[in-house]
């Protein structure tokens, strides 16, 4: 029987990274994983408020965050910064100064918060920006093998060895749940050196909900 893991996880200390990166007491510890999270949902609800929103993808591909002794510093990786409402040096500004509050609130370190937006180069090589916009398709009904194709695409473009697409649920309103996937290049899951990322994203649509999944080799060390 398969045993299936995820592929980041796997491959952590070798191609892939933390993405909170920080040490605390383990009686403490559940307090700074509650912080992680408040300060990814809010920050993920604001650019949500204050994004012209391109093809449905908010373009947001991953949020790290590091904290020291007296600083915490919050990396925002983007696909599309440039469709923020405000200019992004205001938004910034606001966006750190309600993350300090909710820090603030959080624990008595006070700790100062600083925020730094980066441009990702090739927005759809990363899977959660990718898995956005299909998704987006998806609602729209396009039928999902011109989804996937379309997808594929755009991925080809970037550059990247290799893509796997799955698709689980009620495809296209049909009765019975099924699963479709399409693989185009090489994706080597069991290889540990190879730098694959991957993302697991659920859309809503009329028919229920989709499971999305996306894999996608770029490098091999």
């Amino acid at each position: 029987m398969g045993q299936k893991i995820n592929p980041l996880g796997f491959r952590l200390g070798t191609s892939q990274s933390h993405h909170s990166l920080w040490f605390e007491q383990p009686k403490y510890y559940f307090e700074g994983l509650q912080e992680d999270k408040k300060i990814r949902d809010y920050i993920q609800n604001f650019l949500q408020e204050n994004m012209r929103i391109f093809a449905g993808v908010e373009g947001i591909g991953r949020i790290e965050i590091q904290k020291g002794i007296d600083l915490i510093q919050v990396i925002i990786y983007m696909g599309f910064p440039n469709l923020l409402k405000e200019e992004k040096s205001q938004a910034i500004k606001k966006l750190q100064s309600d993350v300090q509050t909710i820090c603030n609130s959080l624990n008595s370190l006070n700790r100062k918060v600083n925020i730094a937006i980066i441009r990702i180069k090739e927005p759809y090589g990363h899977p959660k920006i990718l898995a956005e916009y299909l998704a987006e398709q998806l609602k729209n009904r396009v039928p999902f093998r011109k989804a996937i194709q379309k997808a594929i695409e755009l991925t080809e473009k970037t550059g990247t060895k290799g893509i796997q697409i799955q698709i689980a649920g009620r495809i296209e309103g049909n009765e019975i749940a099924r699963v479709e996937w399409i693989r185009k290049g090489r994706v080597p899951l069991q290889t540990i050196r190879a730098k694959i990322d991957y993302c697991s994203y659920t859309v809503r649509t009329i028919y229920g909900a989709l499971g999305i999944k996306i894999w996608i080799f770029t490098d091999e060390r």
